[in-house]
């Protein structure tokens, strides 16, 4: 039986509650900041929960707190994206083992007194009777192309297990996940937070003409920074590029005209957000709160096989809202189009944080 890696330095008499995103890139991890930040400013403890560089991440962000390394669902992209979905098919056994791996973790957790709370974002075998669960997604119904039905349905069945579920999204008409995060038919109740981001907008100098954001599994991510690479490089453009690598260390490498660097914590990358004209990123939800908080102008690059973040790019070109392409056929003209969209604007939501975390204090 695999051992799981515990650190419990200095756990206080506060209630606890289990934070576990999912590690699929970076994005799960990034947009639990927000709700990590507030559970701490209302007195709880936070457990930290995950796996690989979403683990990592965390860690930096949150150097003080405990952490649990929750086992890995190992889900990686292909080289061709039109495999993905049979990709994902094949490793569904593996999903479930680590499912019930999740389980009987958490149900260790519970049982020892070290939790009396969980917010899982995503991640389907975080979850406990005895202690009140929280699921956060924006995914109410998941887009799988012509599997699309069945794939919503089985998501949903997961869903309804929690006592409460999180949509990081407004419940209004005009919004950011479309029908993603919007379903008419739920025999399950939703609390809209609004976007999460842990960015805000502030007014400083413009260092830089292109900020270019990467994430998400390999080999897309590398696929993608060398599309980027080759076609910045040795061009007018003042460019920084971000290759979401996270690191034991930060590198920092000149290339003419690209600044790159693997990574950047929270306050690091709003401050590079915010001095960057535009940004040029993968489509992912996480991304677009982000940039939404901020008001940014942007260019999309859907995941090849990805079907969320092409529903996510397609939605918003069509609004008039941010312009995209498919990866190939991105090239320094592209930009051209930004001025025409009006970019991420007037997305903004307030909560009530007091009242959300409520349901941890029946424990």
């Amino acid at each position: 039986m695999k051992s799981f890696n515990y650190q419990f330095k200095h756990l206080k008499k506060q209630k606890t509650i289990l934070v576990a995103p999912l590690h699929w890139g970076l994005g799960h991890a990034t947009r639990c900041i927000p709700i990590i930040n507030e559970l701490l400013k209302h007195d709880f403890n936070v457990l930290l929960g995950s796996d690989g560089a979403a683990l990592l991440l965390l860690r930096k962000e949150f150097p003080k707190l405990d952490y649990v390394e929750l086992p890995s669902y190992n889900i990686t992209y292909p080289k061709k994206g039109e495999f993905f979905k049979l990709k994902l098919f094949l490793k569904l056994p593996q999903i479930k083992k680590t499912m019930n791996s999740e389980k009987k973790l958490v149900k260790k957790l519970v049982e020892e007194g070290k939790i009396q709370g969980i917010i899982s974002d995503n991640r389907m075998g975080i979850l406990n009777k005895k202690v009140p669960s929280v699921f956060i997604t924006h995914q109410l119904n998941v887009l799988s192309g012509n599997t699309s039905y069945f794939s919503s349905k089985m998501h949903q069945k997961i869903i309804k297990k929690y006592d409460a579920c999180w949509v990081p999204d407004v419940s209004g008409p005009i919004n950011l996940s479309g029908r993603l995060g919007h379903s008419k038919k739920m025999n399950f109740s939703v609390t809209y937070l609004g976007p999460l981001s842990r960015m805000k907008k502030i007014e400083i100098p413009k260092k830089y003409d292109v900020l270019v954001l990467l994430s998400g599994p390999e080999p897309q991510r590398t696929m993608l920074e060398v599309k980027m690479m080759n076609t910045f490089l040795n061009t007018d453009k003042k460019v920084l590029l971000v290759r979401g690598v996270v690191e034991a260390e930060k590198e920092i490498l000149q290339n003419n005209n690209i600044t790159i660097i693997n990574f950047l914590q929270t306050q690091e990358l709003e401050k590079a957000i915010n001095e960057s004209t535009v940004v040029v990123s993968r489509s992912g939800y996480t991304t677009l709160m982000d940039l939404a908080a901020m008001e940014k102008e942007a260019f999309f690059i859907p995941t090849p096989g990805q079907f969320e973040q092409k529903y996510l790019a397609k939605e918003l070109k069509a609004k008039g809202i941010v312009p995209s392409c498919k990866q190939e056929n991105f090239n320094l003209e592209k930009l051209k189009e930004i001025p025409f969209y009006r970019g991420l604007k007037d997305f903004k939501s307030e909560v009530n944080f007091t009242e959300l975390f409520a349901l941890f204090e029946r424990t």
